[in-house]
């Protein structure tokens, strides 16, 4: 079966060596050296201030919303994992959905102003499959109705915008680092910060709010990294720039062949992407589940990433429909983008998605013909 995803496993020599290092010191969580080092080695690779690392990245949401003190409602994408609205509803604010731009299929900033309520405290972004958002208008707006903003950035991993880390931008940005994430810790997040006090609340409620071994300084959560997660990041970091260079000649390989078979998500301008994904647009819902269904029968397994969309959710209602989103989420697959991914199977995904597309697109009949006639 040629998954949508494999997950990296790095040397296992050195996984080995890592792990018997925890053994020895009988040091298996709470801070450890080696969640320190990989905070420390991230923090310079990705050009960051502040990183702190937790054990999913839907705590690290949830986290950053209570380090910034987020009430009442937050703009945010109805075109996204669930876990960016649902975390919020989780932590008592309300989400309210914006729709996204037709072209790049993130939150629209032409569409957040119209959305913000009395109670919004913040907006909330996703750099959809590593594509920055308008960070540039969104913070511009934020500025303007004083208002945080939060980037859920767990597919942004390496991805650069105007010459530095896309994480950089807005008041916190998150990272997951599941094992089907291009950098992975088996189970883990990331909170990134420039800002110093948010940096330390978010540590305080990382660790049940406990600010001394005498001293609790208030709410808090275990959210914690262990050691044998890091050890697993330290690994996956020492080959990261094989892994993203394999994914972009994976990327250039599709492209090259689809792109006048499928629509592709235009990339943020000037931004350096890191093909965590390889999202593709079909015509419409049936076409796209006439390609799946090809697909699967030759054991390829894309994802409908993400679909539904967020805002016909039934626990997230009322909300108004947001048309963009909606329309888009029927249409979106996500093709198998992973290092060790052979040409044979790339040039299978590739050949049966032009034989069905090529099959359907020559009968295709417009709904709007389809009435004339």
């Amino acid at each position: 079966m040629i998954n949508v995803t494999k997950t990296y496993l790095g040397d296992i020599g050195k996984f080995k060596t890592y792990i018997e290092g925890i053994y020895a010191r009988g040091w298996l969580t709470n801070h450890g050296p080696l969640v320190t080092e990989l905070e420390d080695r991230l923090k310079d690779y990705l050009g960051v201030k502040h990183i702190i690392l937790t054990n999913n990245g839907t705590l690290a949401l949830q986290v950053a919303y209570r380090a910034l003190n987020l009430s009442g409602s937050a703009v945010t994408t109805p075109f996204s994992f669930v876990a960016t609205s649902s975390s919020l509803q989780w932590e008592g604010i309300r989400p309210i959905f914006a729709d996204i731009d037709a072209s790049t299929w993130n939150i629209s900033p032409d569409h957040i102003e119209s959305r913000i309520e009395p109670d919004t405290s913040a907006i909330v972004g996703t750099h959809v499959f590593g594509n920055p958002c308008a960070v540039e208008r969104i913070e511009e707006i934020a500025r303007r109705r004083n208002l945080k903003v939060v980037y859920d950035g767990a597919h942004a991993f390496a991805v650069r915008h105007a010459g530095q880390s896309v994480l950089n931008w807005g008041d916190v940005s998150t990272l997951s680092f599941h094992a089907t994430k291009l950098f992975h810790t088996v189970e883990g997040g990331a909170i990134i910060t420039n800002d110093d006090e948010i940096a330390k609340r978010a540590y305080l409620l990382c660790n049940f709010g406990i600010a001394d071994v005498d001293k609790i300084d208030g709410i808090g959560i275990n959210a914690k990294l262990n050691e044998f997660s890091a050890a697993m990041g330290l690994c996956v970091l020492d080959d990261i720039e094989n892994i993203l260079e394999e994914r972009a000649e994976i990327a250039y390989r599709y492209t090259s062949r689809l792109e006048n078979y499928l629509d592709l998500q235009q990339a943020e301008a000037n931004s350096q992407l890191n093909h965590s994904y390889y999202p593709v647009g079909l015509r419409d819902e049936q076409q796209l589940l006439r390609v799946r269904a090809a697909l699967n029968n030759r054991d390829i397994n894309p994802r409908r990433y993400f679909y539904p969309s967020l805002d016909t959710l039934e626990y997230l209602q009322p909300q108004i429909p947001q048309t963009e989103s909606r329309a888009l989420s029927e249409r979106v697959l996500c093709l198998p983008i992973y290092p060790g991914l052979q040409r044979a199977d790339q040039d299978k995904v590739i050949n049966t998605i032009i034989e069905e597309c090529s099959f359907s697109n020559a009968h295709y009949q417009s709904p709007v013909l389809a009435q004339v006639i």
